[in-house]
């Protein structure tokens, strides 16, 4: 086991922070803006959310770098600002964090379809480790790979995060299937376990999808494949629309009720994600600690 990891969680279940998106639009960010962008244009904003998640007891934070590879900043005309806005996003927690929090540095997928060749292999290694290598020179301390549908994208982010030399986390989504277990491909938690474990990953986990009573059956089939430390960051129930805004409705003391039993089956590091705020942060230390 990597050893960053391994210390981590030699105390147990290791606090991470919540949502970034949801943060960034009570700031102003707007449904045509590259979320990411704020690291160039925002910065102070972006700090603003990082440093809320350690002063909330975060000991881990991510990086508003989310969608920073070719192809989804390329939508927003700013494919040639790759480097610059992963830099950026990596000084920005770093700055935020103050020596208190690690900082994870986030990977989301491509928005490419590997199965209809949207895009090839190959191009999308090229752009990972694009993202990737820029990561690892601004000086971050992990990277997780996340909200990913589909695992062999999944497999290829988590390569080129892994040839930086970084531990590496990959997380998918499960929200699909008769018990809500699968991806939106139809592999199990098993399934990627196994994919991963073949790659040398440091930690495994599910991400956004559902809320977290979902995720208990799902960190418990990881927990049973692998003695590998598992990320679970469930959102804050599912959102309704409530004239033209997105609302989550499940609240801090309701999702931290779940918590206990998501240790239980085996949760190394926790925390939230669509849905989830400082509130909801500070909720779940308090119950780490109590546990």
């Amino acid at each position: 086991m990597n050893e960053l990891i391994k210390n981590l969680i030699k105390d147990g279940p290791v606090l991470t922070d919540g949502s970034w998106g949801s943060q960034m639009l009570k700031r102003g960010l707007k449904g045509r803006e590259a979320p990411d962008s704020w690291n160039l244009t925002h910065p102070d904003a972006v700090e603003e959310v990082a440093r809320g998640y350690v002063d909330a007891g975060s000991r881990i934070i991510l990086t508003n770098t989310f969608g920073s590879n070719r192809y989804v900043l390329g939508k927003f005309d700013l494919a040639d600002k790759v480097v610059e806005i992963n830099t950026k996003g990596v000084e920005i927690s770093k700055r935020a964090a103050q020596g208190k929090a690690y900082v994870f540095a986030s990977m989301g997928p491509s928005g490419k379809m590997l199965v209809t060749k949207d895009v090839s292999r190959d191009d999308l290694k090229q752009a990972f480790e694009e993202q990737a290598n820029a990561i690892a020179m601004a000086g971050a301390d992990a990277i997780v790979v996340e909200t990913m549908m589909d695992l062999n994208e999944a497999l290829i982010a988590a390569e080129a995060a892994k040839q930086t030399g970084l531990p590496v986390i990959a997380c998918l989504v499960f929200d699909s299937g008769k018990q809500k277990d699968r991806t939106m491909m139809g592999n199990t938690a098993e399934q990627a376990v196994d994919e991963f474990t073949k790659i040398g990953i440091d930690g495994i986990g599910a991400n956004c999808g559902q809320g977290i009573e979902g995720f208990i059956p799902i960190c418990a089939q990881m927990s049973a494949a692998t003695d590998l430390p598992i990320w679970m960051k469930p959102n804050a129930g599912l959102p309704d629309m409530v004239a033209g805004e997105v609302i989550y409705n499940t609240t801090a003391q309701e999702f931290v009720r779940f918590v206990p039993d998501l240790v239980k089956v085996g949760a190394s590091f926790i925390g939230g994600c669509c849905g989830t705020d400082q509130d909801f942060i500070r909720a779940i230390g308090k119950t780490l600690e109590g546990l």
